[in-house]
């Protein structure tokens, strides 16, 4: 981490107040995310990630102990996350890993009742930093799928400020520099009402957010017409990543705060009639939820790009996948440098084929 450690220790030895607004202040000076994660359960062995092209890696994930309100590990992972760190070093030595705790599948009504109180915020935040020292991560990453209700807001800030206090002081006890702090959020209201999440909270204490820009428009919700499932742009409605990310900034999380999501995956539509096949045609769905980047390659359709929604698309016969493809991940990482933010993530390394997104965004950034 390019930490402010050396201040943080002087201003520590002094007051109260200093420590709080240090805490305000803090501000880890990232230079840039180049962030995947990997997915313990995708079959992918840790030592075949090609670390070169990122910058941090994301294990996924730990657990949450609905009884303890600890964080944990699970016996059938901990071989696996206690060697993470060195074996992703071993082609990256630079390269930044995060133990990733909750996800799509864990219980959100646990980490609600988990960030209800001081005393199992305690639990869960000391848990977790033992976690990360003990398997060698260089930082904690959050994915509570949703916080979703005033009180969660409330909740959920007591948590990042709480945890951000006891990363500080676990460095300033230790000696070792400060674990990172960051969270995977809703890339837009469309997945989950952003105003359920802190802003000024995860402004003053996180070192930044991954937006999950993505499964804004798939079969499941929207059955009868093809679409993009993670439109950058949407002139033709609401909701995109465009406007997730403007609208973290317009609640008050700085651009450099702000890792835009890709997804390496897409979803399948049925096309009713197979000579008519661009976005928004007529389909209907197949049933399958998502699809591989990898599996979506090696179908060997007819792909398309569409630079409005920046989308691709693929079709073979009757089958229609919308997804993201070089074009697409290529202009989303140039949106995120144009507009300052301070990166980008995929979910997840293990979807690629052949580390060709992987190697497409890491050249776009530069």
């Amino acid at each position: 981490m390019i930490t402010m450690a050396h201040p943080r220790k002087l201003l520590f030895l002094i007051t109260p107040t200093l420590v709080f607004i240090l805490q305000i202040s803090f501000c880890s000076s990232q230079s840039v995310i180049k962030g995947g994660y990997w997915n313990s359960d995708s079959g992918l062995a840790v030592s075949d990630i090609e670390a070169s092209y990122y910058t941090h890696l994301f294990c996924a994930f730990a657990d949450l102990d609905s009884k303890t309100n600890a964080v944990t590990i699970s016996s059938s992972k901990a071989s696996q996350f206690s060697s993470f760190t060195q074996t992703v070093q071993q082609k990256n030595p630079s390269v930044k890993t995060l133990l990733s705790i909750g996800g799509g599948l864990a219980v959100s009504s646990s980490f609600s009742q988990m960030a209800s109180s001081a005393s199992s915020r305690k639990s869960f935040i000391d848990s977790s930093i033992k976690l990360a020292r003990d398997n060698n991560f260089h930082g904690l990453d959050l994915d509570w799928e949703y916080p979703s209700s005033d009180t969660d807001k409330t909740n959920f800030g007591s948590l990042i400020t709480e945890w951000r206090s006891a990363i500080s002081s676990e460095s300033q006890s230790s000696g070792n520099p400060a674990l990172l702090l960051s969270a995977a959020v809703a890339g837009s209201d469309q997945i989950s009402p952003l105003n359920f999440y802190p802003p000024h909270e995860i402004a003053n204490n996180m070192d930044w957010i991954n937006v999950m820009a993505y499964d804004l428009f798939i079969p499941d919700g929207y059955p009868d017409k093809t679409q993009p499932p993670a439109p950058l742009k949407n002139p033709g409605g609401m909701f995109s990543g465009d406007e997730g990310v403007s609208k973290w900034i317009q609640l008050g999380v700085p651009a450099n705060k702000l890792a835009l999501g890709l997804p390496f995956y897409g979803y399948k539509w049925s096309l009713t009639n197979p000579n008519n096949g661009g976005l928004f045609a007529e389909a209907t769905n197949p049933g399958v939820g998502a699809v591989k980047y990898k599996d979506i390659v090696a179908v060997g359709g007819t792909v398309s790009y569409n630079s409005t929604y920046v989308t691709n698309y693929a079709q073979k016969g009757s089958d229609w996948y919308g997804y993201d493809d070089t074009q697409s991940v290529s202009a989303k990482v140039a949106y995120a440098k144009q507009r300052g933010l301070l990166g980008y993530f995929s979910w997840n390394v293990e979807q690629d084929s052949d580390w060709i997104l992987s190697k497409t965004a890491s050249q776009t950034w530069g």
